[in-house]
């Protein structure tokens, strides 16, 4: 290791010079040619001859004693203006010394930060630990299903408001939708106390009659004519804003027929499709097999759907005009995606699960005298599920329990419990570490609407309604006729029920 000139000076002792003198006087060497150096020159060599001294007496295997010397020794002396001596480390002192310890500060630093991380983990451990212990779990809406709202007869539309004029640019639907006031005046809306005929479930071929030949409300919503040509229709929309729950609709009759577009959903229309969409029943024409649609921003997509989770199927999507140059694409790809602007499925079709056991929408499901459909969006379990049972007596016997007992006192009342039905027919993976956030679906509410024609059902009409377009060019003029077919477009309600688990200290179990 080599050093550059540098004034060093040793520390010394106070033998080798007196308080007034900072340098040895002349009588200490016996070498004549140092007796001819300044003093400060003669006193440098001197303590250089003193340190090699020392070292030399330091054993070749001794590299730690051989450093400690130089650090001991090596010091930079300067006279300050005033004269007075001030001792400070030379640059080459420093060198040596920061050259010496470089590995042995890095080291000591690593094992400092590490011995700090550790501790910071160890702390963070024992806060979450003795918070869960001291303090419980989390509050999360873990707990059973509860009633929030039940919907029925005389109550029903306080949980909604009318929504009066034309249709969203979106749907395009050739109705005008109108006030409670109007609505009630020309009789498309009613609510009517009816014998439940269908109370009358079979459970193990034992019929359960108990409720037979009691009246219960009906709520009823229809549609009429105008001169002008659109219909007038309703749309309600929920005043209750919704980021989970239960939901379930007892229909027994929805309208159905050419150029008719009934739906019950969960929108945020303001920020759509930003806070997204479920559609939980919705029919187009003469469609029989129920859907459940979801329409999403980008970033929402259903890919990773586990096998034996959903007894349902896929849309499809074929034929897709290409953006650029406009040829169709044949290929046959199933409708996966929930953004509504993906280049491979029809604009806005989202991603569409669709029922295989046929009969469980529009005129078949009427036959029968309606049904139960149920969406479950439970985003701390990771899913949005769908169910439809009709008839009725096919609905599963914990069901009907809970939509029985939902007017009696909560502490009377049946729970829902999906995990007692049978598979849904529609299952979407959303939340954490899935390919679906469960941001894409929030501050949602309820709405029942009937439109006519459209851009869904008017879009169609060629294909769905051969025999009407035939002597009615389009589905406005096919709607306009006010055909005997309008007749079956209204909706017969038994009741709504929203559930949404309670609120308790629990762990997330995935």
């Amino acid at each position: 290791m080599s050093f550059q000139k540098e004034t060093l000076v040793p520390l010394v002792d106070d033998s080798d010079y007196d308080a007034k003198n900072l340098y040895p006087s002349d009588d200490d060497f016996d070498d004549e040619d140092l007796a001819d150096m300044m003093p400060e020159q003669r006193f440098e060599a001197r303590m250089a001859e003193r340190l090699s001294v020392r070292l030399l007496a330091i054993s070749d295997d001794d590299e730690e004693g051989y450093h400690r010397e130089l650090r001991k020794s090596l010091r930079l002396l300067h006279v300050s203006s005033s004269g007075d001596l001030e001792s400070k480390p030379s640059a080459s002192a420093l060198f040596v010394e920061k050259d010496v310890d470089f590995i042995t500060l890095a080291r000591r630093h690593l094992w400092i930060m590490i011995l700090i991380a550790i501790g910071g983990l160890f702390i963070v451990g024992s806060v979450l630990w003795w918070g869960v212990r001291l303090l419980g779990p989390p509050y999360q809406p873990a707990g059973p299903y509860e009633l929030i709202e039940r919907q029925e007869g005389e109550d029903f539309f306080q949980y909604y408001t009318f929504y009066e004029g034309k249709d969203s640019a979106g749907s395009d639907g050739y109705n005008m939708y109108v006030n409670m006031q109007k609505a009630k005046d020309i009789g498309i809306v009613n609510i009517t106390m009816e014998s439940d005929e269908l109370d009358v479930y079979q459970f193990d071929g034992e019929a359960d009659v108990h409720k037979r030949n009691k009246e219960e409300p009906f709520v009823y919503m229809l549609s009429a004519p105008t001169p002008e040509g659109p219909r007038d229709s309703i749309r309600l929309e929920g005043i209750r804003r919704f980021n989970r729950g239960l939901f379930i609709i007892d229909v027994r009759h929805m309208p159905t027929g050419c150029g008719v577009w009934p739906a019950f959903w969960l929108t945020d229309e303001a920020n759509w499709p930003v806070n997204g969409e479920i559609d939980i029943v919705e029919g187009v024409n003469y469609q029989s097999e129920a859907k459940t649609a979801l329409h999403s921003t980008k970033g929402c997509s259903m890919t990773d759907i586990p096998l034996g989770v959903m007894t349902g199927t896929w849309d499809t999507a074929q034929g897709i005009p290409d953006a650029k140059t406009g040829i169709p694409d044949m290929t046959l790809r199933y409708a996966r995606n929930c953004f509504v602007y993906d280049q491979h499925q029809w604009l806005n079709q989202g991603c569409v699960a669709v029922d295989q056991q046929g009969g469980t929408l529009g005129g078949p499901l009427n036959e029968k005298g309606g049904g139960v459909y149920a969406l479950e969006w439970d985003p701390l379990n990771r899913h949005i599920r769908s169910w439809v049972f009709t008839p009725h007596s096919t609905v599963p016997e914990n069901l009907v329990e809970a939509i029985r007992t939902a007017s009696l006192p909560p502490e009377d009342r049946i729970d829902p419990d999906p995990s007692l039905w049978p598979i849904p027919y529609a299952y979407y993976a959303i939340g954490e570490e899935t390919d679906c956030p469960s941001s894409h679906f929030r501050h949602m509410r309820l709405v029942f609407n009937t439109a006519f024609c459209g851009s869904v059902a008017g879009n169609r009409y060629q294909m769905d309604c051969p025999k009407q377009a035939k002597e009615f060019p389009t589905c406005n003029a096919w709607i306009k006729s006010d055909p005997d077919e309008m007749k079956d477009a209204y909706w017969k309600v038994r009741g709504v029920y929203v559930y949404e688990r309670r609120w308790e200290r629990r762990l997330t179990n995935y």
